[in-house]
């Protein structure tokens, strides 16, 4: 037999599991829940009376959902006796209550709250992840959700996200509410918040530093043969040579040859706000990255920057030369429609890729041979 104590720890261990939450919060068709009581035995009913009386008592007494009581044959008793044989909740707030936990209760009643004002898109994580907004007024995590459906990648346009404004937010927002920023854009973003950082992904100054790889392609240029420095640093500084290459990944050095009078600049992503500086007045300015939506999403931000910057290596004539062997699947597409500062053709190409089943062909898997000839052609060598 099965106190109410008992069954309430059960219904409290079960709120802690967020799966549970998931289904019972968001789906009308995960009720009626129950568990069941269990009846006592002849011998409980005959030589344990007191306890058996103190059981049913106890039962009487609950208020929350659904008692069902079944009358019972016992061979010591000379009637049936009714006995409590499953407890049955029907709604959310009987979950809560049935619990007899205090905060379960403070919890559900705030979790009721947001899922009645934030966007549907964001439920599934407000209900699975209650600690993200457990320390913020509820018009803080309102604020938070209505402004990550405002942000895109790369809009921060090399501002700091102190500078960032909308929907009435304060300087020190972004400093406050970061981790729950990072999660509901998550959301929106399949993930890739998360691993490039808030700072790279809204193209913001990064306050912390973001440090890239800077490696002259041409022997002597600069006085080392690679380096790495701060965005800040960058944006104060003049590089030697009259060429920049830009190159999502700093994994592709290996696949870049000398070029005459150009540094590259590696691992960036979409943290490109520096190319604004005034040192890269003047400069020809290239970009290569990623075949896939990510690494267009990235060409367009930096575009935003310096218009006249020329694409390298970005073509669907390159994609479809090796898809066969080397193309994958891009595991969190960037937006549905193409962003701004893409050409004609390179607006195709996005829709293309996001169309394909393995719309990905990362920059590694390019022949070095390549590679060389079309850094020969952009920088007008042999």
């Amino acid at each position: 037999m099965k106190t109410p104590a008992d069954l309430s720890a059960r219904w409290l261990k079960q709120w802690r599991l967020a799966d549970n939450r998931e289904l019972r919060l968001l789906h009308a068709d995960a009720w009626p829940i129950e568990l069941g009581i269990g009846r006592p035995t002849a011998a409980e009913l005959t030589h344990q009376t007191d306890r058996v009386r103190d059981h049913l008592q106890r039962w009487r007494t609950v208020t929350v959902g659904h008692v069902t009581w079944e009358p019972v044959n016992f061979r010591s008793a000379s009637e049936p006796v009714l006995v409590p044989v499953s407890w049955q909740l029907r709604r959310p707030s009987e979950w809560a209550a049935a619990t007899g936990n205090p905060s379960v209760d403070a919890e559900f009643a705030r979790l009721q709250q947001l899922l009645q004002v934030i966007d549907p898109r964001f439920h599934r994580l407000i209900v699975r992840q209650p600690f993200l907004t457990e320390d913020k007024r509820i018009t803080d995590v309102v604020v938070a959700a209505k402004v990550a459906l405002e942000l895109t990648p790369g809009c921060a346009f090399g501002r700091p996200l102190r500078a960032l404004s909308m929907g009435g937010i304060d300087t020190k927002f972004f400093e406050r509410h970061r981790t729950l920023m990072t999660q509901l854009l998550d959301v929106l973003f399949d993930g890739e918040v998360d691993d490039l950082g808030l700072e790279t992904f809204l193209g913001a100054l990064d306050d912390t530093d973001h440090w890239l790889l800077i490696a002259p392609l041409q022997r002597g240029l600069l006085p080392f043969r690679q380096q790495r420095i701060p965005t800040k640093e960058l944006m104060e500084a003049t590089l030697s040579g009259s060429r920049v290459l830009v190159v999502e990944n700093e994994s592709s050095l290996y696949q870049l040859p000398q070029v005459p009078d150009t540094v590259a600049i590696l691992g960036a992503g979409l943290n490109l706000g520096w190319l604004e500086a005034p040192g890269f007045d003047g400069k020809q300015l290239a970009y290569w990255g990623d075949l896939d939506t990510w690494g267009l999403q990235m060409l367009a931000t930096a575009r935003g920057y310096r218009p006249q910057l020329r694409a390298l290596l970005m073509t669907r004539d390159n994609f479809e030369a090796h898809a066969a062997l080397s193309a994958v699947v891009e595991p969190s597409p960037a937006a549905e429609s193409p962003p701004i500062g893409l050409t004609a053709a390179e607006s195709m190409l996005y829709r293309h890729l996001r169309s394909l089943e393995r719309g990905r062909l990362e920059q590694e898997f390019l022949p070095v041979d390549q590679v060389r000839d079309a850094l020969a052609a952009w920088s007008g060598g042999s």
